[in-house]
């Protein structure tokens, strides 16, 4: 279904680079945007990743209002959404913008609008919902240089059956990343005794997905060295871990 407003007047530009980007252009069209909390503009100058999506429309009499959701995703795993009201019921009928951070003030705003709640048969009021919302990290990521991270830790996996060149292209796009240990302790090379430990490496990649890289730690070696191994899924790091530890056992009997 189309919306049916006047297109010349209020077109949505080529989506910009950056989630800054992305919130300057829409500040810039914004009548009120000087309104908005200065906390909140403070937190999306960190976004990470941005999604926006028509929330609702009403159209009336040559008279409409667009309500959109813009979502921003922040390194905290947190999202920040700010509501425009797109309408033409001001003077001259031109089409303008408005931009709230609180749901409350939007319908307190959308309330105020001069659109009849009834409408002659043969031009009914449209009202369309649809989910914006944006995935949410399972993660608390930090932003840094994931991209070189993610490929330090597959270039010192040994494994032959490590992660192969489409999971380290799409890792170029990391943006930000998380390391969390998912089992034992830190095998330090000369330890006595034999070590395992498996840490998940998680990252965020620019357009708000997520992959992981299950990195096994461990010195069940010939000679005792550290090595590491890296998988694409938890459950092949542990199998791995169970393969090693049996070989080990297997030598000490």
């Amino acid at each position: 279904m189309s919306v049916p407003y006047d297109s010349a007047a209020y077109e949505p530009a080529e989506p910009p680079e950056s989630p800054e980007e992305q919130l300057e252009r829409l500040l810039g069209r914004a009548l009120n945007s000087f309104e908005l909390p200065d906390e909140t503009l403070c937190l999306l100058e960190s976004a990470l990743a941005y999604d926006t999506s028509l929330y609702s429309a009403h159209h009336s009499a040559g008279r409409h209002r667009e309500t959109y959701r813009h979502t921003w995703l922040l390194a905290d795993g947190t999202a920040v959404t700010l509501w425009e009201m797109v309408h033409n019921t001001g003077p001259g009928g031109r089409t303008q913008s408005e931009l709230y951070a609180d749901e409350e003030e939007l319908r307190e705003a959308t309330a105020r609008l001069p659109l009849p709640p009834d409408t002659p048969d043969f031009e009914l009021p449209v009202t369309v919902h649809l989910p914006a919302v944006p995935h949410l990290p399972l993660h608390a990521y930090e932003p840094g240089d994931s991209a070189d991270h993610a490929r330090r830790l597959l270039r010192r996996a040994e494994n032959p059956d490590r992660p192969g060149a489409d999971t380290a292209h799409l890792l170029h796009r990391a943006c930000a990343h998380q390391i969390t240990q998912a089992f034992g302790r830190p095998c330090p090379a000369g330890g006595a005794g034999v070590g395992f430990a498996l840490y998940e490496h998680a990252f965020l990649l620019r357009d708000g997905s997520e992959i992981s890289l299950w990195e096994v730690e461990h010195t069940a070696t010939p000679d005792g060295r550290h090595m590491c191994e890296v998988y694409s899924t938890e459950t092949a790091a542990r199998e791995a871990m169970d393969r090693r530890a049996a070989r080990v056992s297997d030598g000490a009997s």
